[in-house]
């Protein structure tokens, strides 16, 4: 991607857009319990690949409880959130059954396969 493409990205990302957070949400609540996702799954699934950040913004400003948002991690399972955040989030996924594998989730066992976004309509 050139730095230009990625400054847009970065730009579009930073801001709502209804269309795409509709997409966006739409996936989240695809994961059933139990399972996860990561920030770059769900945007790609959602149809905008490299649009994790809006995911990760999605997930910070909807209203607290609307979205699964516990169930949407790093790369690699890892939490991304910090302090009080992180012991919330593992807390929801350990009551799911979500398994772990130190600080990370197992993502083997517990990755949710996302459909595409044209599947979901």
């Amino acid at each position: 991607m050139t730095p230009s493409a990625r400054r847009r990205v970065l730009r579009d990302g930073a801001r709502a857009n209804e269309l795409r957070d509709r997409a966006f949400r739409q996936i989240v609540l695809s994961i059933p319990p139990g399972k996860v996702s990561t920030y770059g799954r769900v945007a790609a699934a959602a149809g905008y690949p490299q649009y994790h950040r809006a995911v990760a913004r999605l997930l910070r400003t909807d209203p607290p409880d609307s979205l699964p948002w516990h169930r949407v991690l790093g790369t690699g399972g890892e939490i991304k959130l910090p302090g009080e955040a992180a012991v919330e989030q593992r807390a929801r996924l350990r009551m799911e059954g979500v398994s772990f594998r130190g600080d990370r989730v197992d993502m083997e066992v517990c990755e949710h396969r996302l459909r595409s976004w044209e599947a979901l309509d």
